[in-house]
């Protein structure tokens, strides 16, 4: 076979269905691992995965991306690249790593369970690589890390912060083991490799790559743009999956999974990338805000790719793109307030020429969460910095994990959206997390937010104080503000009189 070209053999060497003799078909593939939903096997042998290629070529690519990472990395390393690089930039990369490197070593078990559970071949086949894929995501995200944290100990997080419960951590891993930890092996392909990959995951590391690139920190740049090929691959084993699915009469099925794959994962995506590319990117480095940034790369390009599988946009479609306009702001304000609630140190990304170019993107910025920064701006001049600190914690989301905010100022529109079920009351930040809740209660139900376990008792003390020991954040990991509150002097002058008086 050596001899031959892929195309000859490739096709015959992948069929390796057979008819198990000592076990029945159920029992070597059943339901509830495959997700197959009754449809028979000879129609997911029909499976036809886009890329194609054997291990030979696997190894060989993966082995020349290897090198290059890690030569830049090596090269880079006798510069002063970490000493000049923007704090707010660092403050990215340690959130970067914190709440992805572990979830990659859980996406190669999902990975792992389409290559025992998979019906198609074609699809353990791109399995088995996508699992090789996502081991080498989690070590090379561990390991570019560790060199930093002699010189930052809020590096060490990159490895700490999915085995802690800190609420980023609770967030992240809740979200997870909802798409891809406790799926079958067809909900998996659809939930984690079509829609958080391919739809978020994939261009979140593409737009890292470019903004790594302009900030001129190439090491990343080159380890996320590794990262994002091996991505652009296995991320299309849920495409040909969807086709078999909605061609045997399983439409309704698989938009359900789509629709609350997209819910789940666009908060995360929100919460990290909004926040990193319009606030903690230095300005002169941003080519375009993030809400430009979802259009062109979510509404644009996932759309048409819904449209042309046959699948219907999600009912919420509308909604989360209003969502574009103010959420990831809202996020913003919470991160950098709840600062020393998180593991890395958050730029506050609204000195004077940040706020216009804020304005500039999003009309109305300065009445709404301008307002709110206002405030905080004068208590930091006036030397009051305790009234920016937290005393207690924000009311979470019971889907996302995440706080339940949204517009300030002029154009207030927080709200909650609960739900009773079973004796218990849910809260949720907008009608999608709760529709999500409502899809299977049984999945959700028992899960206790950071503020549930505060009030059922399991964080003592039961003040902020508590929380901190709770979610494992010593002094000197705890956040504060990236630049030292340096920002804070451009408002000195005039300003701080208006503000006074």
């Amino acid at each position: 076979m050596a001899l031959l070209e892929r195309v000859d053999w490739y096709d015959i060497a992948r069929a390796n269905n057979w008819t198990p003799s000592y076990v029945s078909d159920s029992d070597l593939f059943p339901d509830i691992m495959s997700g197959a939903q009754g449809i028979p096997m000879v129609q997911w042998e029909s499976y036809d995965e886009p890329y194609k290629t054997s291990y030979p070529e696997y190894v060989r690519i993966q082995r020349e991306k290897d090198a290059g990472a890690y030569a830049v990395k090596a090269a880079l390393n006798c510069c002063r690249s970490f000493e000049d690089t923007d704090p707010g930039w660092l403050s990215i990369l340690k959130a970067h790593y914190g709440a992805i490197a572990l979830g990659e070593y859980a996406a190669m078990s999902a990975e792992a369970r389409m290559v025992r559970f998979g019906r198609a071949p074609g699809m353990r086949n791109m399995a088995t690589f996508g699992m090789l894929d996502e081991n080498r995501h989690g070590q090379l995200q561990l390991y570019f890390p560790h060199d930093y944290c002699a010189k930052d100990r809020q590096f060490d997080w990159a490895h700490k912060a999915c085995h802690t419960n800190q609420w980023g951590a609770i967030a992240a891993r809740n979200t997870f083991d909802d798409l891809f930890m406790s799926r079958s092996a067809i909900e998996i392909a659809v939930m984690l490799t079509f829609a958080l990959e391919t739809g978020f995951t994939n261009v979140q590391f593409l737009g890292l790559a470019a903004d790594a690139v302009n900030v001129g920190d190439f090491t990343f740049a080159s380890l996320i743009s590794s990262i994002q090929t091996d991505e652009s691959r296995h991320a299309q084993i849920g495409g040909p999956a969807l086709h078999i699915l909605i061609a045997n009469g399983r439409k309704t099925e698989a938009q359900k999974l789509v629709d609350v794959a997209i819910a789940r994962t666009w908060r995360l995506f929100c919460l990290l990338t909004g926040s990193s590319m319009d606030y903690a990117t230095p300005i002169e480095h941003r080519n375009q805000s993030f809400k430009e940034f979802a259009r062109e790369w979510i509404v644009s390009q996932f759309e048409r790719t819904l449209i042309d599988l046959g699948l219907d946009l999600p009912w919420y479609w509308d909604q989360l793109i209003n969502e574009f306009d103010y959420q990831h702001h809202a996020y913003q304000l919470g991160i950098w307030f709840w600062r020393p609630t998180v593991w890395w140190d958050p730029a506050a990304g609204v000195t004077p020429e940040c706020r216009d170019w804020l304005e500039e993107k999003y009309p109305g910025w300065n009445n709404s969460f301008g307002k709110v920064w206002d405030v905080i701006i004068e208590n930091l001049l006036l030397g009051r910095r305790e009234l920016t600190m937290p005393e207690t914690l924000p009311v979470l989301c019971n889907m996302s994990q995440l706080p339940i905010c949204a517009i300030p100022g002029d154009g207030w529109n927080v709200k909650d959206y609960p739900l009773d079920h079973n004796g218990r009351r849910y809260h949720f930040n907008s009608e999608i997390d709760r529709w999500v809740f409502q899809q299977d209660p049984v999945r959700y139900r028992d899960h206790l937010t950071l503020v549930d376990r505060l009030l059922a008792g399991h964080i003592q003390p039961p003040d902020l104080l508590g929380a901190l020991n709770y979610m494992g954040l010593a002094p000197g990991e705890m956040g504060d503000d990236a630049h030292q509150y340096a920002w804070v002097e451009s408002y000195r002058g005039p300003v701080t009189t208006k503000q006074a008086a």
